[in-house]
């Protein structure tokens, strides 16, 4: 009995024992991975039947507290679930996909890997975009990731610049599905023809300095990495509808059917944007549309069709010639009425019947169509190509005038001044005025406007194959990269604004009878020109560029050190046929051919499950572009530049890592030196201050440019709670120019000058008497970025379904460019030193978002709304000062501010 009844008591107390116990709660945590070990983002992990849950961040990684003797359920679109009882330490879940899929090398080998590739790199999901994104441009999303610096410039639609580690747009590498993006003439990237991108993007990567892209020409300041929908898109749709500042509106819809049974998936999406612009008439519209059509062909094939593109046209503000001094931007307060003057723009006008006219504006489609194919040739090789051709059409408005005066006269500001030759009073610029002048002239149209047509087809192959020799261990992948590229420029008159014709001998005269029989015809420059004809310039560009790229990744120490080796070789070739300044006889140049690689390495190393450390370093040798490196001034003339040379670029860069369930940073510093430089970003502008010339504008092209990029890079994430999330950013550079420079000049029309006191034109470029300077810039920074930055985010998520957050960004050390004019300081064939810059006082914004999900007739709605730059603090972003004056803000001109408070608000229903 005694024994019966301790048995009793025994079995009481573990009864009790287990229900105290049952339901406290166990700080969980772990990471989410595929077949590959990629960390999976945003995958959900749920306790069924409460409402606790996370999703994993940037790392896979995942922390929250569950209730013990519960289940843990782990989903993502695409892949099977997987569940598992509470416990403290779930280690490494490994997500199958429900229906297994190929992986496109070209798609993957561009993206880099948390804790096995050596980079520094920050990566954006699809839902931070939607939340973040708001009535902002696409690449304003990055703002907060450290070196990068990303302004709306000007402020048209889609005329942001993003930089990055001091680096402009042309060595900034844009991959889309790792297809390059930017253009082939200059490398520049205009972020109007890819608006529709933010609803179908699934990640955005970005890879600091030389990244993990593997074509055969990568970038120099860092890569922008962009994936789209395709056959993993998950089955089902939206339509949306946002509003915002100045009258913006953005409809659209988005459908997926999933990956189907008969082994199809199609996404669509289309949408319709449009609004006035927070500059003052800078309207806009835009179409956007992306379709992707898969195929699953058995075990070992997949096929993909994508097409995407955004028709669109936007009134603009020219970032030179809208943008004033710091003084004169207070006289633009009159004509505002009460709105920011800031967002005032000279250009803005009307003519005599009222009708708004602009001498800026930009229409322009891009289409680009890719094909691509995944071929697993069996469990360790598999091949991928992508087939793309881009057929492109558009350009922008570009004012002409019989005299160098009228042709100044567009412009609605000048030397960072408001022009008052045709200003009425209520600050608007009178296009009325123009067509007075032309119908009471005798000789034709004296301003007319034309359309600036930059036009092209382009036509690539990217094609990698993969072969994992030691499973898990060794990797080779090896591909080609050709593209085929011919541009096409010429400008048209569109409005002879009222005249009866225009005749165009400020361009014609330039052209010599022994290059264009028609130039030996006295009576051939004043020939009566109308709509459709071509004036200033018609040229092709052509471009064809082959390469081939490898690379090996070696895992060590049971994988815990990960080493690459990569390299590539590539011949681009150059020629130009010019209509204008030369006939069929001698407007065709010979083919010009530069040869160029790339080797790079690194290694990363985790020392254990938390802490890791990178290294890597490289060099480039880069051809060229065509515009200005190859061609002097292709615009106005076919001569070559006589020493064209490679850029070369050596980079090192040293990185560690920390990551765990609530806490993960990155900390890296970086050493970049870039020899030999002669592109678009290397001319610099003037003005003639004085004689015949005077208001016109000319530049200097530097030649053989180098610059020193150093500096360090910190970004963090904590998670301390499901419903609490930090992460922020700070970045330091030294960015400056290492020797002094000899530079040639220009008019504005691109024609070399003898003289910077009356423009006597020279006998050609780089001719015995063409006028030349030497640039004393040494150890002067480097502008158009700032050279420190930070932020701080926070987001609370409350309760089920709702979420807000707060991202606050400053930037300082930005420096003033230099502006030059063609005063007795401005020594002609001799030096020219550069007195130091402004350096702009810093900046700050605070930006706010908010979204709350729920239930609407049966489907899951989302509500987004977003403010930015919450207090309306303007500061200065870009500025402009002599180059032979200290800068200061008194001499500062052509300052762009930054944009005031503006919002946006969004409904969105998911089917």
């Amino acid at each position: 009995m005694k024994r019966l009844f301790l048995l009793g008591v025994a079995i009481c107390m573990s009864w009790v024992l287990a229900l105290a116990t049952y339901g406290a709660d166990v700080n969980c945590y772990g990471r989410v991975i595929d077949e590959q070990g990629e960390p999976l983002i945003g995958a959900m992990v749920t306790v069924p039947g409460t409402r606790i849950g996370v999703s994993t961040d940037l790392d896979g990684t995942f922390s929250l507290k569950a209730p013990s003797g519960k289940t843990l359920k782990i989903t993502y679109v695409g892949y099977s679930g997987y569940e598992t009882p509470v416990k403290e330490n779930i280690g490494d879940v490994v997500l199958k996909p429900e229906t297994k899929m190929l992986q496109d090398v070209v798609v993957t080998q561009s993206k880099a890997r948390t804790r096995e590739t050596p980079i520094a790199m920050s990566e954006i999901t699809a839902a931070q975009i939607e939340a973040k994104l708001g009535n902002k441009e696409f690449p304003e999303v990055l703002k907060m990731t450290p070196g990068v610096w990303a302004t709306p410039e000007g402020g048209g639609y889609g005329d942001a610049k993003i930089n990055m580690r001091g680096f402009k747009a042309p060595n900034v590498a844009v991959l889309v599905n790792g297809i390059p993006m930017n253009d082939m003439e200059w490398g520049g990237i205009y972020w109007s023809n890819f608006a529709g991108l933010g609803g179908v993007t699934t990640s955005m990567q970005t890879q600091r300095g030389l990244g993990a892209a593997i074509i055969s020409s990568p970038s120099i300041g860092g890569t922008i990495n962009i994936t789209t929908k395709g056959l993993d898109a998950k089955k089902g749709g939206s339509v949306w509808y946002g509003m915002g500042n100045n009258a913006l509106n953005d409809v659209g819809f988005s459908v997926s059917t999933g990956l189907m049974k008969n082994g199809w998936a199609i996404s669509i999406l289309g949408s319709r944007k449009w609004g006035d612009g927070y500059i003052q008439g800078t309207q806009f519209e835009a179409w956007n549309y992306f379709a992707n059509v898969s195929k699953k062909i058995g075990d070992s094939h997949q096929l993909s069709l994508t097409a995407f593109g955004s028709p669109q046209w936007h009134n603009q503000r020219h970032m030179a010639y809208g943008a004033l001094s710091i003084e004169n931007w207070q006289q633009a307060k009159e004509y505002m009425n009460g709105k920011s003057m800031y967002s005032y723009n000279p250009q803005y006008g009307f003519d005599n019947e009222g009708r708004q006219r602009t001498a800026y504006r930009n229409q322009y489609h891009k289409p680009i169509i890719s094909l691509n194919h995944i071929w697993q040739i069996n469990e360790r090789s598999s091949l991928s190509s992508a087939l793309y051709v881009s057929l492109a059409s558009g350009g922008g408005y570009a004012g002409q005038g019989r005299t160098s005066e009228y042709r100044g006269y567009w412009r609605g500001a000048q030397d960072g001044a408001i022009t008052t030759r045709f200003r009425r009073p209520d600050g608007t610029f009178d296009y009325g005025a123009i067509q007075d002048l032309n119908a009471a002239s005798t000789t034709g149209s004296e301003m007319a406007m034309s359309q600036s047509i930059n036009s092209h087809e382009w036509y690539g192959l990217v094609s990698t194959y993969k072969n994992e020799i030691i499973p898990n261990k060794l990797n080779l992948t090896g591909g080609i990269d050709v593209r085929y590229y011919v541009g096409h420029h010429r400008n048209e008159l569109i409005d002879l604004y009222s005249g009866e014709y225009y005749m165009d001998d400020t361009d014609r005269k330039n052209v010599k009878a022994a290059n264009n029989y028609l130039a030996a015809d006295p009576n051939w420059k004043y020939e009566k020109l109308g709509v459709g004809d071509v004036v200033y310039r018609n040229y092709d560009g052509f471009t064809h560029q082959e390469g081939v790229y490898g690379q090996g990744e070696y895992k060590i120490l049971e994988g815990a050190v990960t080493t690459f080796l990569a390299g590539s070789l590539n011949v681009t070739s150059y020629k130009k046929k010019d209509m204008f300044y030369y006939d069929a006889e001698h407007g065709t140049t010979p083919w010009q051919s530069f040869f160029g690689g790339t080797i790079k390495g690194g290694a990363n190393w985790n020392i254990d499950r938390h802490n890791n450390i990178f290294v890597n370093g490289g060099y480039i040798s880069k051809a060229p572009f065509l515009s200005r490196g190859v061609f002097l001034n292709p615009e106005t003339s076919n001569a070559l530049n006589p020493n064209p040379k490679n850029e070369k670029i050596g980079s090192f860069e040293l990185g560690y890592g920390f990551h765990s369930p609530i806490f993960s940073m990155t900390l890296n510093g970086y050493y970049t030196k870039w020899m030999d430089r002669c592109d678009r970003d290397t001319q610099k502008r003037g003005q003639f201050n004085g004689g015949p010339m005077n208001g016109e504008y000319f530049s200097m092209s530097l030649e053989n440019v180098s610059a020193q990029h150093i500096g360090l890079e910190l970004d963090f994430a904590f998670n301390p709670t499901r419903w609490l999330e930090i992460q922020g950013m700070f970045s330091w550079g030294d960015w400056k120019w290492l020797n002094n420079p000899k530079g040639y000049y220009y008019n504005e029309q691109g024609q070399p000058l003898a003289s910077l006191t009356d423009g006597t034109l020279a006998s050609g470029p780089n001719a015995p008497d063409h006028a030349w300077s030497v640039l004393n810039q040494k150890n002067h920074k480097v502008c158009g970025s700032a050279q420190t930055t930070g932020g701080l985010g926070v987001t609370f998520k409350p309760f089920k379904g709702f979420r807000i957050g707060a991202d606050w960004t400053f930037s300082a050390r930005n420096y003033s460019d230099y502006f030059l004019d063609a005063s007795s300081s401005l020594v002609q064939n001799g030096e020219i030193t550069l007195a130091d810059p402004w350096e702009i006082p810093w900046g700050n914004e605070l930006d706010l978002s908010c979204s709350y999900s729920f239930k609407i007739g049966g489907l899951n709605a989302t509500v987004y709304g977003n403010v930015f730059n919450l207090f309306d603090y303007y500061y200065v972003k870009d500025a402009q000062t002599p180059y032979n004056e200290n800068g200061t803000w008194r001499n500062a001109t052509y300052a762009v501010y930054s944009f005031g408070r503006t919002f946006s608000l969004k409904l969105k229903i998911n089917f």
